[in-house]
């Protein structure tokens, strides 16, 4: 097999070395780029021996944006804005198979339909920082085969949690797991002052820690996702109401918002949490 991966950011360089490193017969592997230096790093990187991801046959190298190689799969490792131009642009440099680690799948799932309705299509999302691997793998098999279910096992095999979804299931997800969870820790970094750390709660100590995962990435990653779903403006909304509530309407938006917590989060049952079993945290805060 040989791949083509379009975009040498994160993504793209962690889907190359996972797919390397679990398939029987390691792929040939071609990184393309608007920024050569970034295209032929990548391929430095993966097809050095002592790279974690590497085996010893594999191999790498970086392509020109205006290759006229095909390959059998083509990768779209890009930014969301990105898709609707590049997917087009590289479909028919595709033999067999196309596949995407962009991040939204509605819009990402119709692009490769449109560009090769012929071709083997699935689109992936790990829902984690490549620097976090393993984890959750959103997967939407548009048209699977023999080929992109062989790159979805070196997935697993690299200890991945692949599951299928659709892609209106997924894209709705995202509004709430990335656009709102995203813009609620990026607001409170905006309203928080710093406190001596003696004075932080258990609460206050997980939001500034998740605070500093937040923005200790690219910005411009964080945008994407804010413009490709919705969710922002609800965060907002949600906030306005609790700050203008009087008490009781205090206590029916606190009684809603535990509404949200997914079943995991109270396994026994009780809707209650250690800090309230035991009288709450730090002298009185739940």
């Amino acid at each position: 097999m040989n791949l083509l991966v379009v975009g040498a950011g994160e993504m793209g360089r962690w889907f190359a070395r996972t797919v390397a490193a679990g398939t029987p017969d390691p792929p040939a592997v071609a990184f393309t780029d608007t920024d050569p230096g970034a295209a032929r790093e990548a391929a430095d990187a993966l097809g050095d021996p002592g790279d974690a991801g590497a085996s010893a046959s594999t191999t790498a190298r970086a392509v020109p944006t205006d290759t006229d190689e095909t390959f059998d799969v083509v990768c779209f490792a890009v930014p969301i804005p990105a898709l609707d131009s590049v997917v087009p642009a590289y479909a028919d440099r595709a033999d067999r198979a196309m596949v995407d680690v962009a991040g939204v799948m509605g819009p990402a799932v119709e692009a490769m339909a449109a560009g090769g309705p012929d071709l083997e299509r699935v689109s992936f999302h790990p829902l984690f920082a490549a620097a976090r691997a393993p984890g959750n793998v959103a997967v939407v098999a548009d048209a699977p085969g023999p080929v992109t279910d062989e790159l979805r096992a070196a997935l697993v095999d690299a200890g991945n949690d692949c599951f299928e979804t659709t892609a209106r299931e997924h894209d709705r997800a995202m509004e709430t797991v990335q656009a709102r969870a995203h813009a609620a820790v990026l607001a409170f970094g905006i309203a928080a002052e710093p406190v001596a750390d003696e004075f932080e709660t258990p609460v206050s100590e997980a939001l500034f820690d998740v605070l500093g995962t937040v923005t200790g990435n690219d910005p411009g990653v964080y945008a994407d996702i804010q413009e490709a779903f919705d969710g922002a403006e609800s965060v907002a909304d949600a906030a306005r109401q609790v700050a203008e509530a009087d008490r009781e309407t205090f206590e029916e938006l606190y009684r809603d918002a535990g509404t949200a917590l997914p079943p995991s989060a109270d396994e026994d049952g009780s809707g209650s949490t250690d800090e309230d079993r035991s009288g709450g945290a730090d002298g009185g805060e739940p």
